[in-house]
């Protein structure tokens, strides 16, 4: 052990030595871990600085603890998502963009647009917008996205996306339908931050535990807003895949990326 691993609480020197059995396969996804009794007899601890470690591998979301029963390592399996093909994907079949997902639309109507959403329309901070709300539900009909679409109201006031039902294809389809406008540009804004307690509820996630938020900003040829939508993940199931062409001369382009 390292003489900074040395310097760790005791609690996070547990929570290390299991997530490293994790992470090596000893332990497995549906593992049950042993009793915490059994963790502390092991490390030389006593259960509360056992719990504590718990807490830490739960918040990372690698083990999931079932009332009654014991503490199970998850499946850490991510979905991938790759931003760049998804609306090229999607011009070439019909469908959602994700359409391997139950979707619940579960309100579809008018509303304030949130301060981030008016900002990223350069609105009026409570300008009234189309809000469509949707939970995607994965193959096991687990939570695997919160989201929502912000529209503009002389895109979508008064059309069939106010009503609170699937689309038939995706979502930026059926709004150059109706509008004969086409999406041009988008900007995919990307924060981790602590799950609110209802994310965290809905998800089945441990208070503390991050989830990922994306906010999409997508406009016309003339730079002007068609919708801005908004997608939340737990943070330990979705990975951003990204492929791209290395310039071989220099773009012009400056700024303070990492």
């Amino acid at each position: 052990m390292s003489d900074t691993g040395a310097r760790l609480p005791k609690y996070h020197r547990i929570a290390d030595a299991i997530r490293d059995e994790i992470r090596a396969g000893s332990l497995k996804p549906g593992d049950r871990l042993p009793a915490e009794t059994a963790i502390a007899t092991t490390h030389g601890t006593s259960v509360p600085t056992v719990r504590q470690a718990m807490s830490v591998l739960r918040a990372e979301g690698l083990v999931e603890s079932r009332h009654g029963i014991g503490t199970f390592v998850r499946d850490t399996h991510r979905r991938q998502r790759r931003s760049r093909n998804r609306y090229g994907e999607a011009r070439g079949r019909e469908g959602l963009l994700n359409n391997t997902f139950r979707h619940d639309i579960t309100f579809a109507g008018i509303e304030p647009a949130p301060d981030y959403v008016a900002d990223c329309m350069s609105v009026e901070p409570g300008t009234q917008v189309v809000v469509r709300r949707r939970r995607l539900y994965d193959e096991a009909g687990r939570l695997a996205e919160i989201g929502a679409s912000y529209l503009p109201r002389s895109v979508a006031e008064g059309t069939y996306l106010q009503e609170p039902a699937v689309v038939p294809k995706a979502l930026f389809r059926c709004v150059e339908d109706l509008t004969g406008r086409r999406y041009a540009d988008a900007l995919d804004q990307v924060t981790a931050r602590r799950a609110t307690d209802a994310e965290a509820d809905a998800f089945g996630s441990s208070l503390g535990a991050y989830v990922l938020h994306l906010v999409h900003t997508a406009t016309d040829e003339d730079g002007d807003v068609l919708e801005v939508s908004e997608s939340i993940w737990p943070a330990d199931q979705v990975v951003f895949v990204d492929r791209y062409p290395i310039p071989s001369q220099a773009t012009g382009e400056s700024g303070s990326d990492l």
